[in-house]
């Protein structure tokens, strides 16, 4: 559904008035077309800590412009906070960003570097790296004109798996991503040769729910990506597979297929749910009963099928889809922020065990998607929904689909158990 309301204030009579009684101004996001380059403007580099050289090693592979500190705009902000060992340190942050974030342009990126507070060298330097949290969620909210800010952990001796993740945050592909905590961890996997512009190229992936909405967007783009996507629904939708994923047979079905016609599979994206809501006192046992079957039990026995069958290949990747909702949990909706909640659980304690078998886990959890769901709901919860972002606008299916296909790039072997939310940096949840 058109946001009637970002296209009135993108005209000039609409940015005057908004302007004059203080409304919301969303612009038009940034978003990637195939063949554009990673970003389109020049980068400013600072800090001096460990990642300084392998996060301008980064930036010159890409081929973006280095731009010096006189410079008078930027489309991109990269520090490297690695060497702040103390709270006392943390003034670095103030210094730099103090004059450099007004050179940011229009859909600008402010990425920042840090070490895991739990692999940090003493306490003091925890603390320090801990703190960076607040400073860029914080950041992100002040900054404006769609522009993001992000924060990397990088644990020691995992510097070589940066460049898939910084490459996502600089590109219009992180559109709709902001205020958001990302671990890197060690991995073996290489990603030397290659493909950047189809990563997932002889990748086979199961995508489940990929009839309409974000299911078909995500079919879409890890398919642009050059993966051979499995498309699996429910019967009559035109899928690969037809099925009801909680029929007892549905993941013996959704295996023996895979197998019998690809041998395995490298990503697996657990996209099918439903929301049946109900304030807890009126709640129905099909109602809770239904939905967890689809949203939380289904992708649970799904994955064993396929671990157990030996389907899942090396370097293989598991994204399933949270939502804020289980996060923060919604009223009207214990049932649907429990089984995403439950999600994250997934992705939480499968993620050390999957490590061992070189496969990650991670999650998106979607905030206000523009989807045929919220083109439905009442016009004063649509219009909270869309404005109660840094980006005060409703995303789309394609930024939830972006940042899946980040997840599932062969160059993410180091990105396992986060949970990033795809939502604008809305304001509710953390």
């Amino acid at each position: 559904m058109a946001d009637r309301y970002q296209q009135l204030v993108n005209t000039p009579v609409g940015r005057l008035v908004s302007k004059q009684v203080g409304l919301p101004q969303p612009i038009k996001l940034e978003r990637y077309e195939p063949g554009q380059p990673v970003i389109s403007g020049p980068v400013l580099l600072g800090g001096v800590g460990r990642l300084e050289a392998p996060a301008r090693e980064v930036v010159d592979r890409i081929g973006a412009e280095r731009a010096s500190h006189s410079a008078d705009t930027v489309k991109a902000i990269v520090f490297d906070a690695t060497d702040i060992g103390t709270s006392e340190e943390l003034g670095a942050l103030r210094e730099f960003f103090q004059p450099a974030v007004r050179k940011l342009r229009p859909c600008g990126r402010v990425v920042v570097l840090g070490t895991p507070p739990a692999e940090a060298g003493d306490p003091r330097e925890a603390i320090a790296q801990r703190a960076l949290e607040g400073f860029v969620r914080a950041l992100g909210k002040e900054l404006r004109d769609g522009a993001s800010a992000q924060l990397i952990y990088v644990a020691p001796k995992a510097e070589d798996q940066l460049e898939a993740t910084v490459r996502f945050f600089l590109s219009p592909k992180s559109a709709y991503v902001s205020g958001q905590v990302v671990r890197i961890g060690r991995a073996v996997a290489s990603h030397d040769s290659i493909d950047w512009e189809r990563p997932l190229a002889g990748k086979v992936a199961i995508v489940t729910g990929a009839a309409r909405g974000i299911g078909a967007s995500i079919a879409e783009v890890l398919t642009r990506d050059g993966a051979e996507v499995v498309g699996v629904d429910i019967p009559g939708q035109g899928t690969d597979i037809e099925v009801d994923i909680t029929d007892a047979d549905a993941p013996a079905t959704i295996a023996s297929e895979v197998l019998d016609a690809h041998g395995g599979v490298d990503v697996v994206v657990h996209n099918a749910g439903v929301t049946r809501d109900k304030k807890i006192a009126g709640m129905r046992p099909e109602l809770w009963d239904t939905l967890m079957d689809i949203n939380l039990i289904a992708p649970q026995r799904i994955d064993r099928e396929l671990f157990e069958r030996k389907a899942v290949r090396s370097n293989g990747r598991i994204v399933c889809v949270s939502s804020i909702s289980g996060i923060a949990g919604n009223a009207g909706q214990t049932n649907y922020s429990t089984s995403k909640a439950g999600v994250i659980g997934i992705v939480q304690t499968w993620a050390p065990e999957l490590a061992k078998r070189g496969v990650t886990v991670n999650a998106v959890a979607p905030g206000f998607i523009e989807t045929q769901m919220t083109a439905a709901m009442p016009i004063a919860l649509r219009e909270a929904g869309r404005r109660m972002n840094s980006m005060a606008q409703g995303g789309l299916p394609v930024d939830v689909a972006e940042t899946i296909a980040w997840f599932a790039s062969p160059a993410s072997a180091g990105v396992t158990g986060n949970v990033v939310r795809v939502c604008g940096q809305s304001m509710i949840g953390a």
